[in-house]
Formats: structure tokens, C-alpha cells, sequence
């Protein structure tokens, strides 16, 4: 990806038949656009340079179908791949909790939920009919992204909006440059996830 210029904003679109969103900087310029195809057993994201669609940067894929421990790889544009996010398991049910791999498979960072009741009370009101679709202005989750060392680097917030649509990036420490596409690939891949579950 593009060297980020933060805050970073994730904005979905509701009127396409995919699951989808664009990624755009401090500036307005583009970072990525995140394409998840619908109706799979198994995950496959597509995450593209912009909102063309011509040129694809990544693919992420599930390694099994929906499952709660299910890992989610990161393939670069030659095949390769440069390393996966993990969900902590039945734990996730009540305060999501990830794990960022590197490509050798070792643990780097952790994303996790800040405040679990935020997750519960939007879940449950927003499967209530016409109440549901404005709890994205009253209950809005966000994530913390640290380090093995337990040191803060990036929080994402879920911004008061119509249908839960936006989301915010915010850097909160320093971040190694090696890292950076695989950690916006590990959030991207979590909201999908944790949007779909309320």
C-alpha cells in the first residue's frame, strides 16, 4: 500500500451486492479498496489499489469454512504469502481478540475490542426492526492494535453513522514500516468479520 498518511477512513458502500469498502488518507487520496465476495463457504477478499478494480494488491483467504478459529492468510500480487490474522476463539463472543502473524508464523500483534458491553448492546439492538438501523449512532466499538511488548500502535474506531458505514484509523505509537500493510490487512479482514456480527 501507499505510504499512510493517518487518519486513515474506512467507508462502506451499501449500494453494491459485495461487501465492500474504500480506504482513504489524511489527504483523500485512496489507500485501498476491499472487495469480499459474497455467498463463499470460505473468505476471499480482494483488496485493490482504489476503486477501479484494475489493479489487485492483495487477496485474503480463510483457511477453513466459517469457523471461529478460522485464520485468514495474506497473499501479496505474486502469490506469496506474508502472513495471516488469527481470532482468539469462543473468547471473541464477548470482546473480539485477533492475532497478527508475520510470514514465518510468529505472533506479532494483538487486536483487541476496548469496551465488550459497546459490542453486546449494539448486537442486540440492532436486530431490532427500524431500531436497528440507527444503533451505528449511539453504539460504536472500537479496536486497539499493540505490540508483543504490549505497546500501543493503532486504534480503529467505529464513527457515529448511518448503518455502522464508517470507521476511523488513528495512529496512537510508532509503527515498524515492514509491518504496516499487514496490519491494515488484519484490520481490514476484522471489521469485515466483526461488522457481520453486529
Amino acid at each position: 500500500m501507499k505510504e499512510l498518511q493517518f487518519p486513515i477512513q474506512f467507508k462502506f458502500k451499501v449500494t453494491t451486492f459485495s461487501n465492500d469498502f474504500v480506504a482513504t488518507d489524511a489527504l483523500g487520496n485512496s489507500v485501498a479498496y476491499v472487495k469480499q465476495k459474497m455467498f463463499k463457504l470460505k473468505e476471499d477478499i480482494s483488496v485493490f489499489d482504489d476503486e477501479s478494480q484494475t489493479s489487485l494488491a492483495y487477496k485474503i483467504k480463510a483457511d477453513r469454512w466459517l469457523d471461529f478459529s478460522a485464520a485468514y492468510s495474506f497473499f501479496d500480487n505474486n502469490g506469496s504469502e506474508i502472513g495471516k490474522i488469527v481470532r482468539k476463539g469462543w473468547r471473541s463472543i464477548w470482546k473480539a481478540e485477533y492475532h497478527l502473524i508475520d510470514q514465518f508464523g510468529k505472533s506479532q500483534y494483538t487486536i483487541s475490542e476496548e469496551n465488550g458491553f459497546v459490542k453486546v448492546m449494539d448486537s442486540i439492538l440492532g436486530s431490532v426492526p427500524l431500531i436497528g438501523i440507527f444503533t451505528g449512532y449511539f453504539f460504536n466499538p472500537s479496536y486497539i492494535v499493540k505490540d508483543s511488548k504490549g505497546y500501543e500502535i493503532v486504534r480503529l474506531t467505529k464513527e457515529a453513522s448511518f448503518l455502522g458505514r464508517h470507521f476511523q484509523l488513528n495512529k496512537v505509537g510508532a509503527m515498524d514500516n515492514d509491518d504496516d500493510d499487514r496490519i491494515m490487512l488484519g484490520l481490514m479482514m476484522m471489521i469485515l468479520l466483526e461488522r457481520s456480527r453486529g
